[in-house]
């Protein structure tokens, strides 16, 4: 059970009911409504060519998970989504130095840029999905109330995603709820690879379909693992994810 005493956790409640609302105040208005002006300067973190400092930490122990080994999230972690953030860095320094050649095909350069690409997508997508594990896999009474609202039911949600992630089972590709700032629509997307996702698209639920995210602890029984993933989901963190569009 929710324990809806915790202070934090019930500032997180708020926030996800104001969110509900914005989505609901977004979908009637429709695409057409003008997005709202930037009241400031955007500021990023790092300018165009730095890279992050290394990768994320768990924010759970991969030890305590329901169904999902250590052993394989640490390699999925270490292996599969560090090996991600280490090439990003090493693309982004070289298109850094590519730039100052002159002499330098742009089809050269555009070689790079497309790794640069994927590997982007590659660090994104699983620092989120990293970032919803580690819960019980209870969806609060919000969350439950903004999915459903989009979908008509939560269990209709639920099972337009666990059928995406099937079809995607032996082969690689990620499963995305993401709400559409463009459509102004909260969807279920399919992706084949890093690289190609929804064009203004916030991912709220990731799901890493790769083999490489099961294959160790459920060979190819992938339906286990999308069983497994669902105990797992850490609903606060899309909460979080849903408060950061009302603030926006």
């Amino acid at each position: 059970m929710t324990d809806h005493t915790d202070p934090q956790r019930r500032t997180m409640l708020r926030n996800t009911v104001a969110a509900a609302a914005v989505l609901g105040s977004a979908h009637a208005a429709g695409a057409a409504t003008a997005p709202p002006a930037l009241d400031k300067p955007l500021k990023p973190t790092l300018t165009a060519f730095e890279s992050q400092a290394g990768p994320k930490p768990l924010a759970f122990d991969p030890a305590k998970l329901n169904g999902l080994s250590e052993k394989i999230i640490r390699s999925h972690w270490e292996n599969n989504y560090g090996g991600s953030v280490k090439a990003l860095a090493v693309i982004k320094k070289r298109l850094s130095e590519a730039l100052a050649d002159k002499d330098l095909p742009p089809y050269v350069y555009n070689d790079l840029k497309r790794e640069h690409l994927l590997r982007t997508g590659s660090v994104v997508l699983h620092e989120h999905y990293f970032d919803n594990l580690g819960g019980n896999g209870q969806a609060g009474a919000p969350e439950r109330k903004v999915i459903a609202d989009a979908f008509g039911s939560f269990d209709t949600w639920e099972t337009e995603f666990r059928r995406i992630a099937a079809g995607l089972g032996g082969g690689s590709g990620w499963v995305v709820l993401g709400y559409n700032t463009y459509t102004r629509q909260l969807e279920n997307y399919w992706l084949a690879d890093h690289a190609h996702g929804p064009a203004a698209t916030l991912p709220l639920l990731v799901l890493d379909m790769y083999e490489h995210s099961y294959q160790m602890d459920f060979g190819a029984a992938a339906a286990k693992y999308i069983d497994a993933f669902f105990k797992n989901i850490q609903w606060e963190a899309v909460a979080s994810r849903l408060a950061s569009l009302s603030r926006a």
